[in-house]
C-alpha cells in the first residue's frame, strides 16, 4: 500500500516570546485566487488538501479567520474527525482548538453557524471602531470579545492577549486575504502553507491570499524562504517560512 505523503510540518516551534508562532494556510488557483469575485466559490481544492487543513488544525492551539469568511460560509472551524481529536490529545492539546474571529468593525453575524456549535471557546478580536450595540450583541454569543486598536485591530497587541490570556502558543490563520495581509504587514507570520491548485478563476475583483493595503514598495515586501514542496495528484503543497533578517 502506497504511503500517503505527510504535508504538515509538525515541528512544534513553541515560542518563549509573548507572541504565538503564526501559520497561514491557504489554497489558491493557478492565477493566485482564493475564490471567485462574488465569493460564491471558496472551496476548489481536493479532498487531500481538505485533510491537510485538519492536519494543521491538529497542531494549533487556536484557529483564526476573518468575519467575512465566517459569515459567507457555514464553517464551524472544528477539529474534524475523531482521529484528529485523538491526535490532539496525544500531543497534549485540548480536544478542540480555540476559534478566533477578526473584525475591525465588529460586523460579525451573531447568528453565524460557528456560535451554534459550542465545541470550544469562540473569541472575537475587534477595534474601537466597533459600535457599542454590536459589541453588546457579540458578548452574548462569544466567550470573549477583545477590543484593541483605534480604527483597525492592533494585531501585535491582539496576539499578545491570545498568548497571555488563552495560552495560545501556535496560531493557525485561514484567511481571508485582508486578514492575511494585515498579519504579513505586521511581520507576524512565521510560516505559510500554500496549496497550488490546477484551476484558473480569473477576475480582477477575485480575492487573493493577501489583499488589503499590501506593501507600497517592493523593497519592503515580506520575504519568504521555500522550505518544501510535494506534489499530490495535480496539486502542489508548498511550505514557506519567514526569511531570516540578514
Amino acid at each position: 500500500m502506497r504511503q500517503r505523503p505527510q504535508l504538515s510540518t509538525l515541528n512544534f516551534q513553541l515560542p518563549t516570546a509573548p507572541l504565538p508562532f503564526v501559520l497561514v494556510n491557504m489554497a489558491m488557483s493557478a492565477d493566485g485566487k482564493i475564490a471567485t469575485a462574488n465569493r460564491a466559490v471558496s472551496t476548489f481544492s481536493s479532498p487531500r488538501d481538505h485533510e491537510h487543513l485538519y492536519e494543521l488544525r491538529a497542531t494549533a492551539d487556536a484557529v483564526m479567520s476573518g468575519a467575512r469568511t465566517v459569515d459567507l460560509n457555514s464553517y464551524t472551524f472544528g477539529s474534524g474527525a475523531e482521529r484528529f481529536r485523538k491526535l490532539r490529545l496525544r500531543r497534549g492539546l485540548a480536544e478542540c482548538h480555540l476559534r478566533v474571529i477578526v473584525s475591525g468593525t465588529g460586523s460579525v453575524d451573531p447568528r453565524a453557524e460557528i456560535f451554534r456549535h459550542r465545541v470550544s471557546p469562540v473569541l472575537v478580536l475587534t477595534s474601537e471602531r466597533a459600535p457599542a450595540p454590536a459589541l453588546k450583541q457579540l458578548r452574548t454569543v462569544a466567550d470573549a470579545v477583545h477590543v484593541t486598536g483605534e480604527t483597525e485591530v492592533d494585531f501585535p497587541a491582539a496576539l499578545r492577549w491570545l498568548r497571555a490570556e488563552w495560552n495560545v502558543k501556535r496560531l493557525l490563520c485561514e484567511g481571508g486575504g485582508e486578514l492575511n495581509d494585515a498579519l504579513f504587514r505586521a511581520g507576524l507570520v512565521d510560516e505559510l502553507h500554500l496549496t497550488f491548485c490546477p484551476r484558473l478563476i480569473g477576475g480582477r475583483l477575485a480575492p487573493t491570499i493577501a489583499d488589503g493595503l499590501g506593501f507600497p514598495q517592493l523593497s519592503g515586501a515580506f520575504q519568504l524562504q521555500l522550505v518544501s514542496t510535494k506534489r499530490v495528484g495535480d496539486e502542489i503543497f508548498c511550505v514557506l517560512r519567514r526569511a531570516k533578517a540578514e
